[in-house]
C-alpha cells in the first residue's frame, strides 16, 4: 500500500479518537475532569456532541457532553445555572408543589444542595461577588446538575464531575463563590426511588435530625427516623414512620429562602397554613411545616405543634437564624 495510502488511512481510523478527546477537553469550557466522566460515560461510544451557552448579563450558564449510544446520542452530563430571581423562582415552582413535600435526597455535608425525584442534583450559593438585588436579599446561584447514564449515575463519579462544574459556573457569572470540594470516599448520590438509611428514634441523636431523640415523641420506641437534612442545603426533611400495616408517618420539612414562602400560604384563607412557622436566615424566609398521617394515637394537632416547634428551633440553632415564629 502506498504511503499516502496508509496516512490517509491512519487518519481516518484515529479521526474519531482525536475528536473524541478535543470534545472531552474542550466541553463545558475545559471544567470536566476526564476519568470520573468517561466513568459516567462507561459503556459507551466516542463523545459526540458539546454545547456551551453562557450569557453573564442575563445571569445564564450551561452546557451538555454526550456520547454515542445506541440510536442517538445520549447524555453524559447538563449542567444549568442561574444567578437571576426568576429564574431560580420558576426552577424551585417545578421542584417543589404547592404543599412543598416531594422526593428529595440530601448531599453530603458540605454540599449545598439534595438530590429531586428525577435524580438531578440541585445547587443553591451564595454570590459575595454579586453582592444584594433590589430587594436587599443576598444573590444566590442555582445549578442544576443532571447525570445521565442510569447505571453510573449513582457513583462517586457522579460528584466528582459536578462539583467542578458548579465551581466553573460561579466563575462564568462573577458569583465568587467559595468553591466547593468533592466528597471524600465512596459517597454517591442515592438511587431515585430509595430512601436513605432509618434509625430508630431513641438512637438517631448523632444524625442530622437529632431533636427526634429529646422531642419526647409519644411510643417513641416504635418510631424511626429518616434523616434528610444537610445544613447547607436550602431545603430537607426529617421522615419519621412506624412499621407494620397500619404503619403511620411524619414528615417535617425546612425550606430556606424566599421562594418558599408560597409553600406555607393558603390561597382559601389569604394567610399562612396551619402547622408552619418562619424564621429569617441568612437574609431570607425560611419556613417550616409537618404534614403527619390522619389518627396517630397521642399525636393530635397541638403534639405536632409542639414537635414542629422542637424540630424549627433545631434548625434555628443550627442555622443561625433569628425570629422563629412557631
Amino acid at each position: 500500500m502506498a504511503a499516502a495510502a496508509v496516512l490517509a488511512l491512519a487518519g481516518w481510523i484515529c479521526a474519531p479518537y482525536v475528536k473524541d478527546r478535543w470534545l472531552l477537553h474542550t466541553a463545558c469550557d475545559g471544567a470536566l475532569p476526564s476519568g470520573p466522566v468517561r466513568e459516567l460515560a462507561s459503556g459507551g461510544g466516542h463523545f459526540t456532541e458539546a454545547d456551551t451557552s453562557a450569557h453573564p448579563r442575563l445571569g445564564d450558564y450551561g452546557c451538555t457532553l454526550r456520547f454515542e449510544g445506541q440510536g442517538d446520542s445520549t447524555l453524559v452530563v447538563r449542567m444549568t445555572a442561574y444567578t437571576q430571581r426568576d429564574d431560580q423562582d420558576a426552577d424551585f415552582l417545578y421542584v417543589f408543589p404547592q404543599e412543598g413535600f416531594p422526593y428529595l435526597r440530601p448531599l453530603p455535608r458540605g454540599l449545598p444542595g439534595f438530590v429531586d425525584e428525577t435524580g438531578d442534583l440541585r445547587f443553591l450559593l451564595r454570590c459575595p461577588d454579586l453582592g444584594k438585588d433590589a430587594e436587599g436579599r443576598p444573590r444566590r446561584m442555582l445549578v442544576t446538575a443532571t447525570p445521565g447514564m442510569a447505571t453510573a449515575r449513582t457513583g462517586h463519579a457522579v460528584y466528582e464531575t459536578v462539583v467542578p462544574l458548579v465551581n466553573s459556573a460561579s466563575r462564568h457569572l462573577g458569583c465568587g463563590a467559595k468553591p466547593l470540594t468533592v466528597p471524600k470516599g465512596g459517597a454517591a448520590p442515592t438511587e431515585p426511588g430509595k430512601g436513605e438509611r432509618a434509625f430508630p428514634v431513641t438512637e438517631a441523636g448523632r444524625t442530622a435530625c437529632g431533636w427526634v431523640a429529646r422531642a419526647r415523641i409519644p411510643e417513641a420506641a416504635t418510631w424511626q427516623v429518616e434523616p434528610l437534612m444537610n445544613d447547607a442545603a436550602p431545603a430537607g426533611r426529617c421522615d419519621l414512620a412506624t412499621g407494620g400495616r397500619a404503619g403511620r408517618s411524619m414528615r417535617f420539612a425546612a425550606w430556606y429562602g424566599d421562594w418558599s414562602n408560597r409553600l406555607v400560604f393558603s390561597s382559601d384563607s389569604g394567610g399562612r397554613r396551619a402547622l408552619t412557622a418562619s424564621a429569617r436566615c441568612d437574609g431570607e424566609a425560611a419556613n417550616f411545616a409537618v404534614s403527619a398521617s390522619k389518627g396517630i394515637p397521642g399525636v393530635g394537632t397541638a403534639e405536632q405543634r409542639r414537635l414542629l416547634k422542637a424540630f424549627a428551633e433545631d434548625q434555628v440553632e443550627r442555622r443561625g437564624c433569628s425570629g422563629l415564629r412557631a
